[in-house]
């Protein structure tokens, strides 16, 4: 095996495929290869370790899967010693057979045991063939684990892991198992310990986060959370993702309403507007139920952004049902969505379902719902036109072009905002009040003079480079250079 001289010379890259979930693994990934003496990888070298954090509900994951590890057969020919490990809902899902394809790869693992990667690299290493340990049960929860944190002001945490809902086009029961609920103190605990290292927003994280208490029976759990984040010190904006409709109770959005750190953002997941398509999906609930929801979302708080999901071109859709779809997006109004052709996913219930639809119907379905709500998410940007609004100053979400200079943040109400600011004396992390000019469907534009620039804590560190070195049960190490690659989408299993 390698020595610690040798170990600590060797570098790591995680890339990251799908949700929100799936990034907050890769800081975990992260932190335990940085706790086992590995380094991040610099830009534009090659690591010795590359892993693949995968995903098998967006389209293509299999293509893209093997398309990168295809790139990395060559690369790894040419870098004597590089190993290459594959985690994540794809490696859950098949495996060994990764390594029949692929037989350049030196570690597979899977959703429940992302803490034996270290171990499974050594073991690689020492015994010069590939390792596969899929458990079937999960073996530590996350946030137990060292993470090397994306955000020196934002930062994820688990509440709960699994799902227990049986949508006919998901495959993330199977993968992720049945929830499994973090106790409230651990997770008050993480956000505390993240609060004192500078961060100032966090992002409760589950496939289904409201119906968190389930497994230890308290079915006010998620809302009592939510106040409870209230109360601590420091804590200037929290975020959740993703709930479930059949699940949003009265309770969430009273907490909502009035708890002042809890932000007017509301992701939640329609599917379909069609009563017959959402029986299809056994997502129980219908387009009534879920309207109201909406209804007193927006009583209790006018100027919540509500995002959603669509899925266009399920088995069996008709024009009439996907009209129906077109309707409640008319009458919901959401800020953005999330739209997706849908296509079979093996192993779920739908890919054998009949009246599987064309191809070019379900392009000319979704190309229809996409100018609908472009012009809707226009329209209700355009009602921000004239607002003051406070921004988190955001590194990765780029410059609106290079011409203007203007830097980005995020509202309190998760719109992506394009000002007018000068990077040398203003830092991600810092805490800018502006207003609004100019409205796109997909972003905000605030050429306005800066009323008001707070210098922050969460901008020190990022202009440092220091990361919180939080992992939910004690302290771990600094965790310090450039962020994990990702392309996320929101949380799936919603």
């Amino acid at each position: 095996m390698s020595t610690p001289v040798e170990q600590a010379a060797r570098t790591y890259s995680v890339r990251t495929f799908g949700c929100q979930m799936n990034v907050h693994d890769s800081e975990r990934l992260s932190g335990l290869l940085e706790a086992s003496g590995y380094r991040p990888a610099e830009a534009g070298t090659d690591p010795d370790v590359v892993v693949l954090n995968t995903c098998a509900v967006r389209e293509n994951a299999d293509n893209k899967l093997y398309g990168n590890l295809g790139h990395l057969a060559s690369v790894k020919r040419r870098h004597d010693g590089m190993q290459i490990a594959v985690g994540g809902c794809l490696a859950q899902k098949d495996r060994g057979t990764i390594v029949e394809k692929a037989p350049w790869v030196d570690v597979v693992f899977g959703t429940h045991n992302i803490g034996s990667l270290p171990v499974l690299l050594e073991r690689a290493r020492h015994n010069q063939t590939a390792q596969v340990e899929i458990k079937e049960a999960l073996e530590t929860f996350p946030s137990a684990l060292p993470a090397r944190r994306d955000s020196a002001y934002s930062g994820w945490v688990s509440i709960s892991v699994g799902c227990n809902n049986t949508c006919t086009f998901c495959i993330v029961p199977s993968l992720r198992g049945k929830e499994t609920d973090r106790p409230p103190a651990d997770v008050l605990d993480e956000v505390r310990a993240l609060v004192g290292e500078g961060v100032l927003e966090v992002t409760l994280l589950g496939q289904n986060v409201n119906s968190y208490g389930a497994e230890f029976g308290d079915r006010s759990a998620f809302a009592n959370l939510l106040r409870a984040c209230g109360e601590i010190d420091g804590l200037e904006r929290v975020r959740f993702t993703s709930p479930h409709p059949r699940d949003f109770t009265d309770d969430v959005i009273a907490a909502m309403a009035e708890t002042p750190n809890v932000c007017h953002q509301l992701h939640m997941p329609l599917q379909s507007g069609s009563d017959a398509m959402l029986k299809a999906m056994r997502r129980s609930y219908r387009s009534d139920k879920y309207l109201g929801i909406l209804d007193r979302v927006r009583a209790a708080m006018p100027e919540a952004a509500i995002t959603t999901d669509i899925i266009v071109g399920f088995p069996g859709e008709t024009e009439d049902d996907f009209r129906a779809t077109l309707d409640v997006v008319a009458t919901a109004r959401f800020s953005q969505a999330f739209t997706f052709q849908y296509s079979p996913r093996p192993g779920t219930p739908a890919a054998t379902m009949p009246d599987q639809l064309p191809k070019t119907v379900v392009q000319e379905r979704y190309e229809r719902l996409i100018a609908l709500q472009e012009d809707i998410s226009w329209n209700e940007n355009k009602t921000v036109v004239g607002r003051e609004v406070e921004l988190l100053v955001a590194t990765g979400e780029g410059r609106k072009d290079s011409g203007t200079g203007r830097m980005s943040g995020r509202a309190r109400d998760g719109r992506l905002v394009h000002f007018a600011g000068d990077p040398s004396v203003i830092r991600p992390g810092d805490v800018v009040t502006t207003t609004v000019t100019y409205a796109a469907p997909h972003h905000l534009v605030a050429d306005a003079p800066i009323r008001e620039h707070r210098r922050t804590r969460a901008g020190d560190n990022a202009e440092a480079g220091r990361r919180p070195k939080t992992n939910g049960v004690g302290l771990g190490m600094p965790t310090l250079g450039p962020p994990v690659v990702a392309a996320a989408a929101p949380a799936c299993g919603a």
